[in-house]
């Protein structure tokens, strides 16, 4: 239903004469073959509506990486998806194995001890959810060297989260709308950092 939505309203686009070039993002896969069997399903579809339609529009398919098997095993789903976009909140959330909705009762009392330094739901934590995403990162390009990376969360419109992903070579940042400033800024700062 979601991709005859989306490959319907870009075969509109394309037939009023503009270029839509969209994104079909498959979410929670902890295996390859859950994203080979949506993947399918999203090209099946795609070829109904273009017959429909009697045009086609180019777009990819990509994974959210928000399960840290995924991350784990990213060589392989490189095999399959054209982009990752990493849902840093899930994978917090079960890397720590913390619920975003439970943190609450319990991170006063980490805080106050020093069991954490920051929020992790709000400060992406670089030593453990990072490695995986540097891990993800880099063998995700070792199967397709082009492939485009992002952040997508909250943790996209914190500075120092930005900053960590600038490092390991992500493409894009995603996140709230009234963190886009701040996001924006960070990025800036990363690539100034960088060019020193």
């Amino acid at each position: 239903m979601q991709t005859r939505a989306i490959l319907s309203a870009a075969c509109e686009l394309k037939k009023e004469g503009k270029n839509p070039m969209p994104e079909i993002m498959v979410p929670l896969i902890g295996i390859l073959y859950e994203l080979k069997q949506q993947k399918e399903i999203i090209q099946k579809v795609a070829k109904e509506v273009f017959a429909e339609y009697g045009i086609e529009v180019e777009f990819e398919i990509g994974t959210m990486i928000e399960i840290p098997r995924a991350a784990l095993t990213a060589d392989r789903i490189a095999t399959e998806a054209q982009y990752f976009s990493f849902g840093t909140n899930d994978l917090t959330q079960m890397t720590f194995g913390y619920s975003r909705d439970d943190i609450a009762s319990f991170l006063p009392a980490y805080l106050e001890k020093k069991i954490l330094k920051v929020d992790p739901f709000q400060v992406l934590d670089q030593n453990g959810v990072g490695q995986l995403i540097k891990m993800a990162v880099e063998k995700g390009r070792a199967v397709r060297p082009g492939l485009r990376t992002g952040i997508c969360g909250e943790h996209g419109g914190e500075p120092s989260s930005v900053k960590f992903c600038a490092r390991v070579g992500m493409n894009y940042a995603s996140c709230s709308p009234f963190r886009v400033p701040i996001a924006r800024l960070a990025a800036a700062q990363a690539a100034v950092e960088d060019e020193q």
